[in-house]
């Protein structure tokens, strides 16, 4: 499933196809569902005695918009969410509802000048380029509006790696998922939210409805492991486990709930270690100021180079994460 999620094309606004097959996967099982006006999916799964729990998991990715088509045919578009715009040049696109095939194209080399070749593009000179010949063609099957997403596919590499688009944050989609599905006497609501990759929009809306006492949001996070970062910086690893997070730039999260978590891996014998990034923002803090306030942590696999077209991950740490989760889950019932 961890392929077929992740292979989904859900640019934030666009969840629709991620939505759906979450939808397809839970019937049959023993849960409500419901989709909000923001689109959000939301599922019940029993009555805890203890309280509303909630975990959040968000089903959009970062990708693109066009937003104008030139007379050659070429498309000008926005990114939509935080991306480098350093790994876009030559990268595959699939534009549409039809997934038109495109390809992100710029000057080349050849006819660059000296200080061009020194600094990154800007996103001004940068276009899509799908084969059409002008503007009057490429508009029979392109609007402006319409979303592009990266074009790639999750595959296994290595010794249990895998590599693929969305690892942010359809990881978290698949944990819950898992949860959701197995029989394991459970009760929490899972929210999986829209548009969190331009504000986590959806997740506000999702906990201002569900009410939770508590909440886990289960992320992806930016593995550092990586050649010329020094060990002392590297926020979180690759083979570690799950990360709890300390803070981030939207939350402090809560000191009893991350020592719980730390506890509860500890007596389940499952790796985890502590993410101390903070540059980025997660649904946590729109959670824990949501209604009166709502206990809140958070819980991510790492990925190197998150906001791809291909991240790397670690299977040995999603199942820890999924395990994790799990037994906080059986711990709080």
């Amino acid at each position: 499933m961890l392929a077929e999620l992740c292979d989904l094309r859900g640019v934030s606004g666009n969840e629709e196809n991620v939505r759906k097959y979450l939808l397809e996967k839970l019937v049959g099982t023993a849960v409500e569902t419901r989709v909000d006006t923001m689109g959000n999916l939301l599922v019940s799964k029993g009555k805890s005695k203890n309280g509303t729990i909630m975990l959040s998991a968000h089903m959009d990715e970062v990708g693109l918009m066009i937003m104008a088509v030139e007379k050659n045919g070429f498309l000008k578009f926005s990114p939509v969410g935080g991306i480098d715009g350093r790994i876009l040049p030559g990268k595959r696109v699939r534009i549409g509802t039809a997934g038109i095939d495109g390809v992100i194209g710029v000057k080349p080399v050849h006819l660059q000048k000296k200080d061009e070749q020194k600094k990154p593009f800007d996103e001004e000179s940068l276009c899509i380029d799908a084969g059409f010949k002008n503007s009057d063609e490429a508009k029979q099957y392109i609007s402006v509006g319409d979303y592009a997403a990266f074009d790639s596919f999750c595959t296994e590499i290595g010794d249990g790696y895998y590599r693929g688009k969305a690892f942010d944050d359809r990881t978290g989609c698949l944990i819950l998922l898992r949860l959701l599905m197995e029989n394991n006497g459970l009760a929490f609501n899972a929210a999986f939210t829209v548009q969190e990759e331009v504000g986590t929009r959806g997740a506000a809306v999702a906990a201002y409805t569900i009410e939770p006492n508590v909440a886990l949001v289960v992320e992806a996070t930016a593995a550092s492991d990586t050649p010329e970062t020094d060990e002392e910086a590297a926020g979180t690893n690759l083979g570690k486990g799950p990360a709890i997070s300390i803070m981030d730039r939207t939350i402090m999260v809560s000191r009893k709930l991350r020592e719980e978590l730390a506890e509860v891996a500890e007596k389940a014998s499952l790796p985890y270690q502590y993410r101390h990034f903070t540059g980025a923002g997660t649904e946590g803090g729109v959670i824990a100021s949501s209604r009166g306030g709502v206990d809140t942590a958070i819980l991510a696999v790492p990925c190197r180079y998150i906001h791809s077209p291909y991240s790397v991950m670690k299977e040995s740490d999603l199942n820890a994460t999924l395990g994790l989760v799990r037994a906080w889950l059986e711990q709080r019932q």
